[in-house]
């Protein structure tokens, strides 16, 4: 039984960004023959189509907001929605790969502003709106971004982490077929 990993679907998979590219991984290329990925994208889920004016993460007075900056579409409570029906329908997974510095899938690194002007500075970073579920929803399994996963350790680590429960899980479903 292959490990479950969600993943960015941008990531290896399609142009799914906000300007249509696709990001490279050579962690993601080599596990595909050893791990099943559910690819996702929050923001083409919930209706945001590829070659999108892109979102931010806007902070007035602590409550982040998802905001299409050319638009002024908030697009905060669709996200949220989204996200809990989709993490509610999930099988059992082994981890997560997000993309980095997304306003949906980052685990540590989007930017938050404080209002949608372009030339304002981020005030911090913190997770995407995602990325934020999936930490809290699953803090024990493996959850990395493609960019923490260039480094050999990070790698070694994710890779340790993911094996292991779909052994378990095979394990289990030998025993309750015996």
């Amino acid at each position: 039984m292959k490990p479950k990993v969600v993943i960015s679907k941008c990531i290896e998979f399609e142009h799914s960004r906000w300007d249509g590219r696709i990001v490279s991984s050579d962690f993601v290329k080599k596990l595909k023959a050893y791990v099943e990925f559910v690819p996702v994208c929050p923001e083409v889920e919930i209706g945001l189509g590829v070659l999108r004016d892109p979102i931010r993460i806007i902070s007035t007075d602590g409550n982040p907001r998802l905001i299409q900056l050319n638009t002024d579409l908030d697009v905060t409570d669709k996200m949220l929605s989204f996200t809990r029906s989709f993490l509610d329908s999930l099988p059992a997974v082994d981890g997560f790969i997000l993309k980095s510095r997304s306003p949906t899938c980052a685990i540590k690194d989007a930017k938050v502003y404080s209002n949608k002007y372009q030339d304002v500075l981020p005030i911090s970073k913190g997770p995407g709106f995602f990325g934020h579920a999936v930490l809290e929803r699953f803090p024990l399994l493996a959850i990395e971004d493609e960019e923490r996963l260039r480094n050999p350790q990070v790698a070694e680590d994710f890779m340790t982490k993911i094996f292991p429960p779909a052994h378990s899980r095979k394990n289990k479903a030998s025993d309750s077929s015996d």
